[in-house]
């Protein structure tokens, strides 16, 4: 069946060979009369634009909507319906997001707790970058929506938001309820006034899914913030970089396609990078033989090259969580791969830093 694309083409066409053909065997014929050849063709000239000039600015927006990829119409459409090269909103521009994560660690003594703060050089210290205490992290996610989609290291980022934003009594059962095997958890804090969904999610098309649902909403109905995070399932069941790279790419499509069609404040996205994995301390031969150091930079590298990151242009600032859990050491870690709460704390004060830079406030 011919398509509405070429049906245009092919109209067009037609239509040059009926009104300028004659004119052509005009002109040949009345060569030797100019001034008759030139009266008759600003004639038909004329004809043509009174009669096509209603029509022409529907004409360019059929032409522009078919030579342009239809946009996703969510959940079972096909991850390539949405362009890469769909634009990203921009988000204001600071010096001060490349210096997110100049952490410093600190232990006083072997059997001491590792603690960490922001690196006291001079373009850190100018930043006046600082751990976001409980009143003011309320304030600043006030009637916000976060949702937080991944896999485990995702959910030990939802409970460094907890615990910093819940007393200590309010906690143990929430924490009991998120850590509910393979299972999503909500949280609707109204005395708080925000609304907090982690999505268990630990496979790229789990979290593109994700996305396409999170597109079908009405703009003024989609999160606020929303953190990304996957690789480490991908690695131990599949073990195979290109695949991971093939599903990033088409993540981020998803991504984008949810920001271009956002009002005129888009959701703020963060991607969730993998910790540093300490392949002895893995817990099973399986891990030891498939999540190893060559896998690891592998899977890293496809990171970048999906450009799915900010600092390659694209939708995602990125929460370093591998240079993070570098610096806190392997004493930071009793399986090889989940790290103490120290490093989502410090993960999670990057963040908060990076939205209080994009939504331009001061605490």
């Amino acid at each position: 069946m011919m398509g509405p694309a070429l049906a245009s083409q092919l109209g067009v066409l037609a239509a040059c060979i009926v009104l300028f053909l004659p004119l052509g065997m005009a002109g040949w014929h009345l060569s030797r009369n100019k001034v008759l050849f030139f009266s008759g063709a600003l004639f038909i000239s004329l004809a043509v634009v009174v009669h096509l000039a209603p029509h022409l600015p529907s004409l360019s927006v059929f032409l522009l909507s078919s030579l342009s990829p239809s946009a996703d119409s969510g959940v079972g459409s096909s991850s390539s319906s949405s362009s890469s090269s769909d634009p990203i909103p921009a988000v204001p521009f600071s010096s001060c997001i490349p210096f997110l994560h100049d952490i410093t660690w600190h232990q006083e003594t072997p059997s001491a707790s590792v603690t960490w703060q922001w690196a006291s050089e001079a373009h850190a210290a100018a930043c006046d970058f600082k751990r976001v205490p409980r009143p003011d992290a309320s304030d600043l996610l006030n009637g916000s929506w976060i949702v937080v989609a991944g896999d485990s290291q995702a959910r030990l980022l939802t409970l460094a938001l907890l615990r910093l934003l819940l007393d200590s009594v309010a906690l143990p059962p929430i924490e009991a309820d998120l850590f509910r095997r393979h299972s999503d958890y909500h949280a609707s804090l109204s005395d708080r006034g925000f609304t907090i969904d982690f999505v268990w999610a630990p496979f790229e098309s789990n979290l593109t899914a994700l996305l396409r649902v999170l597109r079908r909403r009405s703009p003024a109905s989609r999160p606020d913030v929303v953190v990304l995070g996957s690789g480490l399932w991908h690695m131990l069941h599949f073990t195979n970089s290109s695949l991971y790279g093939e599903s990033l790419t088409s993540l981020k499509r998803a991504a984008v396609a949810l920001l271009s069609t956002a009002p005129a404040q888009p959701p703020h996205m963060f991607w969730l990078g993998l910790p540093t994995l300490v392949n002895s301390m893995l817990n099973t031969e399986e891990k030891r033989a498939r999540m190893n150091d060559t896998v690891w930079d592998e899977y890293d590298r496809e990171l970048g090259e999906s450009t799915i990151l900010r600092s390659d242009g694209g939708p995602c600032l990125l929460l370093d969580v591998g240079s993070l859990s570098q610096g806190c050491g392997r004493g930071c870690t009793a399986d090889g791969m989940h790290y103490d709460s120290v490093v989502y704390e410090a993960a999670l004060h990057i963040m908060l830093n990076a939205l209080l830079i994009e939504s331009q406030q001061r605490i």
